[in-house]
């Protein structure tokens, strides 16, 4: 073999050593990567790992592309949990139950799992291959304007191959941040190959207080089984069941069940004097829980004097006095009626106008 043909094999030996010491220089990275991530998730209650300026940096602005890994991350702002209308608690919330029911189905999988593998050691489950993070808006600026976040609540999915973390990740809308930790589910199962699995929700009643309970009802079951069987009990007042009916009108037309769902507060704080408090919302968008209260009692008023007419006053054997009570009534019913036209009209801009019937003109 002459001399060129030495050199070339040469050559070739030191190019196949080369790549096989970078490649298993690259993989130990990225093994250690992993490993450190899932260290900072087991130090975590809720599996997600708190990130700054410097650890965005590690595990992601200074690593080669592809990652071993994909990254779902909240934007957080403790400043901001003070306004309701973000719902920011309650979403970090929802997001830490994704996290925790993740961690939870993928240990499980590792568990139930036969040791079996493919040609490129990964396992059936996602564990080590998604990581839930947050970050914090006083803490973590810069990263805050690298991702060119400008309003919360922000959810990020930044992919293995994500190189400009602004451009690459992909945004979670707001509509699906409202529908919660199932919408977080579906968004990030439909843009990776990774399964989140079920979510693990904590029961309402804890096995302790269902026991508490449980012994509670054995305990007084003989007292309230005499009671019904006397007909003693509240159920056999017909006062309640007027209350409770009254109760249930009011609760419907007052919009208890819209500010109980989109958790409305009962009044807001004005922009210019900071002292005043604003309990009536102009515009048709949104309505103040004390606002909605106003216009159930309103309605209410209208309601009972109905009812003492109807039940009530035709009882009365005096006509005079029916027909005092009977104004009495009306004026009370045209009060409550125009101030909830005047309450319309002055959030909405569209006024209820009365016509008189054609044959009169």
């Amino acid at each position: 073999m002459g001399t060129s043909g030495k050199l070339n094999h040469l050559i070739l030996l030191t190019t196949v050593l080369t790549t096989l010491v970078v490649a298993t220089v690259t993989a130990d990275w990225d093994t250690d990567l992993v490993s450190d991530l899932l260290n900072l998730q087991s130090q975590s209650k809720s599996g997600i790992i708190r990130l700054n300026d410097q650890l965005v940096s590690r595990f992601l602005t200074s690593t080669k592309t592809p990652r071993p890994y994909t990254i779902l991350m909240f934007f957080d702002a403790q400043q901001l949990h003070d306004k309701s209308e973000l719902h920011l608690k309650e979403i970090r919330a929802e997001f830490s139950l994704v996290a925790s029911s993740f961690i939870a189905n993928n240990a499980a999988a590792a568990d139930g799992d036969d040791g079996d593998s493919d040609s490129d050691g990964d396992t059936s489950y996602s564990r080590g291959k998604l990581f839930f993070c947050d970050i914090e808006f006083k803490e973590s600026q810069s990263t805050f304007a690298l991702f060119g976040v400008n309003a919360l609540p922000h959810i990020r999915l930044i992919g293995p191959d994500a190189v400009s973390l602004k451009d690459d990740s992909i945004q979670m809308e707001q509509s699906d941040i409202a529908r919660m930790a199932e919408s977080m589910v579906e968004f990030v199962e439909s843009r990776t190959k990774l399964t989140v699995g079920p979510i693990h929700r904590p029961p309402f009643l804890s096995k302790k207080q269902l026991g508490l309970i449980a012994v509670i009802t054995l305990i007084w079951l003989p007292f309230v089984a005499k009671k019904i069987f006397a007909g003693e009990t509240l159920l056999h007042d017909r006062k309640i069941w007027l209350l409770g009916a009254v109760f249930i009108y009011f609760f419907s037309v007052s919009g208890a069940m819209h500010n109980i769902i989109r958790k409305m507060p009962m009044f807001l704080a004005d922009r210019n004097d900071p002292d005043k408090l604003i309990f009536f919302y102009q515009g048709s968008g949104m309505q103040l829980g004390a606002e909605g209260f106003a216009v159930g009692f309103l309605y209410t008023t209208v309601g009972l004097v109905l009812a003492l007419l109807t039940h009530v006053l035709v009882r009365v054997k005096n006509v005079m006095t029916q027909r005092v009570i009977m104004i009495i009534a009306m004026l009370i019913s045209l009060w409550a009626v125009n101030k909830v036209v005047y309450l319309d009209n002055w959030k909405t801009g569209y006024g209820i106008h009365g016509f008189w019937p054609s044959s009169w003109n």
